[in-house]
């Protein structure tokens, strides 16, 4: 298992490198060139500016999270096909700076929904929350609220140029059914599945977050025969899984250790955080700390262990603590202590089975 901390980048995040250098066991930096918008190629001297950043202070630049697939690519528009092209460079031109994984989603409209950033959780910290009863609301309000807390920090998929456009993209997913997502999903993987044989580079989709509908949006990788079915889909060992413990434990049904056994050989990326459910529905992200949620944090690093993972980790979404000032659920302080965790759990696992 290679430890990894996901950074925004210079001037784009509260959290520096050398903060993260003081963090022990991390090998990795999970980057992503940020001012990119979706269906762009992203160039050599920009990805080059950032290995700059990244050799400074030891780190690899191994995993990108994301490179963002464009909507006419989702929508199955006759105009797919170049952002395609498109996105074929960009993983040739990774390569060459020796990525070997990219993280991205398949969502329509929004990577990812929460209703409260900064919601109480009653040790004085603050955690990301999803109140179910507020997502029947207009989705315009809910843009809104995201883009006023975000200060100036811009979240992934509540871009404000995106969510601009929100009432077009809408109309424009209309039409798009379940069944017709899971089809342009499988004609954007078959067509560069031959690129990343010859790059090297492992495509880890990200499941759905939450794993349900919303907003009438059609959602896809939400539970163990989603998963499955998408694995089966497109049967490569370049088409992977980026597994992510807080956004299928978001569903109390979803057993996130069984699924890592079953699948940890296309389990390039493993996101690791915890869930506290709600007998109405609604869920809070928690501390890392098994007993402090329901996603069971143990298990999950013993299933990863078991499996003899050697992939990327990343603590996922920490709380915001101590009175820090960060990018919501991307501070430093909760992660860190995240990390520790792990960790700590990982060694134990080790000295085990010796």
């Amino acid at each position: 298992m290679q430890m990894t901390f996901r950074w925004y980048g210079e001037g784009n995040d509260s959290v520096t490198l050398d903060m993260i250098r003081q963090i022990p066991g991390v090998e990795g930096i999970v980057w992503a060139l940020h001012h990119k918008n979706a269906g762009e190629v992203w160039e050599k001297d920009e990805i080059a500016e950032v290995k700059k950043s990244l050799d400074k202070y030891g780190f690899n630049m191994d995993v990108v999270e994301s490179v963002n697939v464009h909507d006419d690519i989702k929508i199955g528009l006759p105009s797919r096909d170049m952002y395609i092209e498109n996105y074929k460079q960009t993983l040739r031109n990774l390569s060459e700076f020796g990525v070997k994984v990219v993280c991205y989603n398949f969502m329509p409209v929004f990577d990812w929904t929460r209703t409260d950033l900064f919601h109480p959780v009653g040790d004085g910290s603050t955690a990301l929350y999803y109140e179910k009863n507020r997502i029947i609301d207009d989705p315009e309000k809910m843009a809104e609220y995201i883009l006023e807390k975000c200060g100036d920090y811009t979240m992934p998929g509540w871009e404000p140029e995106r969510m601009a456009r929100l009432k077009q993209l809408f109309e424009a997913y209309k039409p798009v059914t379940k069944e017709m997502l899971w089809d342009n999903l499988k004609y954007f993987l078959e067509a560069i599945m031959p690129v990343c044989h010859e790059c090297g580079i492992k495509m880890a989709i990200h499941p759905d977050d939450p794993p349900w509908d919303i907003f009438g949006l059609p959602r896809l990788l939400v539970d163990s025969a989603s998963i499955d079915r998408f694995l089966d889909m497109v049967d490569d060992p370049y088409n992977c899984l980026t597994l992510c413990s807080g956004s299928l434990s978001a569903d109390p049904k979803n057993n996130v250790a069984e699924i890592i056994r079953k699948h940890c050989d296309r389990i390039a990326f493993a996101h690791v955080r915890n869930v506290k459910h709600f007998e109405n529905g609604d869920f809070s992200e928690a501390s890392h700390r098994d007993c402090d949620g329901d996603t069971g944090i143990i298990e999950i690093m013993k299933a990863y262990h078991e499996c003899g993972f050697d992939g990327y980790m990343r603590p996922d979404h920490g709380r915001h603590i101590w009175g820090e000032k960060c990018r919501p659920g991307y501070g430093l302080y909760d992660r860190a202590l995240g990390i520790m965790y792990l960790l700590g759990c990982w060694d134990m696992l080790e000295s085990m089975s010796k």
